[in-house]
Parts: structure tokens; C-alpha cells; sequence
């Protein structure tokens, strides 16, 4: 699955970090969570699936009880600068160009951000997650802070309506925040949460939503460990 962030967002790589926390409401809460998150299980190799920029890599490799964090995305403008954000840790970041398509080695923990929703279909995401549980070891956890709206039109309507009233808040007129949401559907899709979490548990795991502002959320699903 290609995907160009430039193209997507029709903003230039280095804008990326400023505009996001005008766009997503919650943005560093969702990542500081979703790392502590991470960083609880005390995994020795993590997975971070579409690196993007490298801030949840970074905020989850800031934690000392993390081993080896694996920049994982598959634009390689947005991996340079994710390997450029991390360079500071050492060995302990690896970047790799590729695609969560590709297989996955044993880890303990995988993390996402604002990625996932690029998966356009259901049985897609389930496809995924089911990979990852495998991959997992016992105990291990996959951590996703991401977008999702209800079924329900006029549920998903005022979840929409505080979404736009947070790029207001910070500076984008309304009929631009609007249109955001028309440019993003292009490649975007905001599943229900009940049923991320069906497929997540269909999968083997114990899921469940564990912070959210609006329609952002951070999930973390666990995979059992042996009795």
C-alpha cells in the first residue's frame, strides 16, 4: 500500500508537526498516552507502523524501560525525518522503508498513530491486526491512537462538529476546517469503535479504549498470556 503524506495533506514534510495539533484535538495527549502505554509492558522490540514524523517513536524510546523501537512507514520523506527526530537514541531506533503489508517479525509490542485509519476497509483492518496478534509474543500489546466515528449520522455529525471547532479554536476558519474533512475521505476511513474493537477481540485480543478527546482515542489491545 503506497501513501504520500505530502500528497495527502497537500502540506510540505517539515509543516507536518505544527499542523497536526491544529488538526487532531488531544494530538500530545494521545501520543503521551499511547507511549506510556507502550512503555508499561516494558517491551524489548516494538513496532511502530507508520512512523510518520517519529513522534510517537520518540515519546515511547524517552521511556528507559523500552528496548529497540522500529520505525516502520512506507514514505520515505516522512521515515527521513522520523530517523532524523530519534537519531539520538542511538541503536535503540531503527528505521526501516516498508509497508505493514510486509511480514512482521516477533515482537512485544507494536504501536500506531493516526495511520491505521488509512486501511480502507474492515476486513482489511482485521486482516492486520490479526498478523499482529500473531507476530506478538504472549503479553505483548498493540497500541493505537487513531480516529473513529459512530454509525449512528447524527452521533458522527457532533463528533464532526466538535472536531471542526477545535481547528477553529486554533486558527483555521470554519468553512476550511469543513473541507478538511472532504480532502481527508479520500484516503481516510473513520471506522466505529465497536466494531474495531469486534475485530481487534476476533483476533485473540483484550481490547479496549483507554483515553479519548472527541473522536481521537487510544486503544490498547492485549494479547493473553498463557495460563
Amino acid at each position: 500500500m503506497s501513501h504520500s503524506v505530502r500528497e495527502h495533506l497537500r502540506l510540505e514534510i517539515d509543516d507536518y508537526d505544527e499542523k497536526i495539533r491544529r488538526w487532531i484535538p488531544g494530538y500530545d495527549s494521545m501520543i503521551r498516552v499511547a507511549a506510556e502505554s507502550v512503555a508499561e509492558i516494558s517491551p524489548e522490540r516494538v513496532i511502530d507502523i507508520g512512523s510518520g514524523t517519529g513522534a510517537l517513536a520518540e515519546a515511547i524510546l524517552e521511556h528507559r524501560t523500552v528496548g529497540v523501537v522500529e520505525l516502520l512507514d512506507i514514505d520515505p520523506e516522512m521515515l527521513n525525518r522520523g530517523a532524523n527526530r530519534v537519531v539520538r537514541f542511538g541503536d535503540r531506533a531503527r528505521p526501516v522503508l516498508g509497508s505493514y503489508d510486509d511480514p512482521f517479525e516477533c515482537c512485544d509490542a507494536f504501536s500506531a498513530s493516526l495511520s491505521l485509519h488509512h486501511i480502507p476497509t474492515l476486513g482489511q483492518k482485521a486482516a492486520l491486526f490479526q498478523r499482529v496478534f500473531d507476530a506478538l509474543r504472549p503479553g505483548g500489546v498493540l497500541v493505537n491512537g487513531d480516529i473513529n466515528m459512530p454509525e449512528d449520522e447524527n452521533e458522527a455529525r457532533q463528533l464532526y462538529a466538535l472536531w471542526a471547532q477545535h481547528q477553529i479554536s486554533c486558527g483555521i476558519n470554519e468553512k476550511q476546517a469543513w473541507a478538511h474533512f472532504d480532502i481527508w475521505a479520500g484516503e481516510d476511513t473513520y471506522l466505529p469503535l465497536k466494531e474495531e474493537l469486534g475485530v481487534l477481540r476476533a483476533a485473540g485480543f483484550e481490547a479496549a479504549r483507554v483515553w479519548s478527546e472527541g473522536p481521537v482515542g487510544v486503544v490498547v489491545a492485549r494479547k493473553p498470556s498463557p495460563l
